[in-house]
C-alpha cells in the first residue's frame, strides 16, 4: 500500500471517530420531542391555522424578494 494512502485513511479514519453525545444535548432533544407534539395538542386549531399562515407569509416574502429583477 502506498503511504499516501495510508496517511489519507489514517485521517479519515481520525476525523470520523464517533464521541458519545453531551448529556445536556440528548436530554435538550428528548424534550423537544415531547414538546412540539404537546404544545399543538394545546392550542387550538384556529390559532394553529395563524401561526401556519403567519409562517407561510414570512417564507414566501423571503422567496419574492430574491428573484432577480429586470
Amino acid at each position: 500500500m502506498d503511504v499516501n494512502v495510508r496517511a489519507f485513511r489514517v485521517v479519515q479514519a481520525a476525523l470520523s471517530e464517533k464521541t458519545e453525545p453531551d448529556a445536556r444535548k440528548v436530554a435538550a432533544r428528548k424534550g423537544g420531542l415531547v414538546g412540539g407534539p404537546s404544545r399543538a395538542k394545546s392550542i387550538s386549531p384556529a390559532r394553529r391555522r395563524e401561526i401556519a399562515k403567519q409562517a407561510s407569509r414570512v417564507r414566501w416574502s423571503r422567496k419574492t424578494t430574491d428573484l432577480p429583477t429586470e
